[in-house]
């Protein structure tokens, strides 16, 4: 078997903000496998500022890896998003057609994931525009993020969108990205609370007093960033145990693929707790796998998928957004010009 990686710049259309900052560029790396017959493509997503691994000697590790493709998932347990562009690679070879990954209904074109619609930080105009065209185009499901703009202004939005918006089925997620501090972060709760949110990620950063938090909010507490870097079992069932979150977000290329993903859904599911998928700016390519091994877990809540629309240098995809649902087209092929 021989492997080869490389290096690619996604370039954001609209810059893309969070409470950590704002985003013009994103850099993957996809790694490509072939045993001479066939070829498998996978995306190591590596999110600069967020991922475990964002550290030096992330290239020299996929090098090491290329020499070595047929390592065990279990040892790049400390390089998350290699672990999981090297799984994805690997299942792409298996199946032996670029792209396949997973058989459901999905993948057949039958059936559509719910996902919900993203709300990017920007002035108070921009998100209400965004919020606005989001429900419009039918997503019953939206996702805002807050922390970076004026308080009051994102309650203001809030309100807006419970005042014009009058249907009982439009749900609110927000994502805080760790904005609050443990000083004022109970207040901001209770003010959020009252406009009828589902849920709120990462309210504070991780590695606080997150179990407190969720003891006293008033909306359900969602565990992202607090999940990146607990690779053991043993660690991941104590912070589960710990901290008692509402829901928690499996990031694959954060958390280290789909098997590590679903070992922490096997852990919240015996403790009842909730859960969903989300994408972490990956380009199609990885998009499409997360997409297709989301399908198979039978889990009926709005993902955290898209189409990679956000990017103007993204791949060709079969994926598409209908009604606030992704579907897959069979008819259309994923483009993998990174090895062209």
């Amino acid at each position: 078997m021989q492997a080869e990686w490389k290096k690619y710049i996604l370039n954001f259309i609209t810059p893309g903000g969070t409470s950590r900052g704002v985003m013009t560029t994103k850099t993957s790396y996809f790694i490509k496998i072939t045993d001479g017959k066939k070829v498998g493509i996978g995306e190591c997503g590596l999110l600069q500022g967020l991922s475990f691994d964002d550290r030096p000697g992330y290239e020299e590790y996929l090098d090491k890896i290329c020499d070595n493709p047929e390592l065990e998932l279990s040892d790049l347990n400390r390089w998350p998003s290699i672990r999981a562009g090297l799984e994805m690679a690997k299942l792409d070879l298996q199946n032996g057609n670029h792209g396949f990954f997973y058989d459901s209904e999905f993948r057949r074109g039958k059936t559509g994931l719910p996902i919900n619609g993203l709300v990017w930080m920007g002035d108070k105009d921009e998100m209400k525009t965004s919020v606005i065209e989001k429900i419009n185009s039918g997503f019953t499901c939206i996702k805002i993020k807050i922390g970076a703009i004026d308080f009051d202004d994102e309650i203001g939005l809030l309100k807006m969108i419970r005042e014009e918006f009058m249907r009982p089925d439009l749900e609110i997620r927000l994502d805080a990205n760790g904005a609050f501090s443990l000083d004022n972060v109970h207040e901001k709760l209770s003010r959020l609370a009252e406009y009828d949110i589902h849920s709120i990620e990462q309210p504070i950063k991780p590695r606080q007093a997150m179990e407190l938090v969720c003891e006293k909010s008033p909306i359900p507490v969602v565990l992202d960033e607090e999940l990146i870097g607990v690779t053991d079992p043993a660690e991941q069932a104590l912070l589960l145990d710990r901290i008692k979150p509402h829901y928690i977000i499996l990031k694959p290329s954060l958390v280290g693929g789909f098997k590590a993903s679903e070992d922490w859904i096997q852990l919240a599911t015996h403790r009842n707790i909730g859960w969903w998928v989300t994408s972490a700016l990956e380009s199609n390519i990885g998009l499409n796998a997360i997409s297709q091994w989301t399908a198979t877990l039978g889990n009926s809540l709005p993902q955290g998928l898209g189409t990679g629309g956000l990017f103007s240098n993204n791949f060709e995809s079969p994926l598409s957004i209908v009604d606030g649902k992704l579907f897959f087209n069979p008819q259309k092929s994923i483009d993998f010009s990174p090895f062209e």
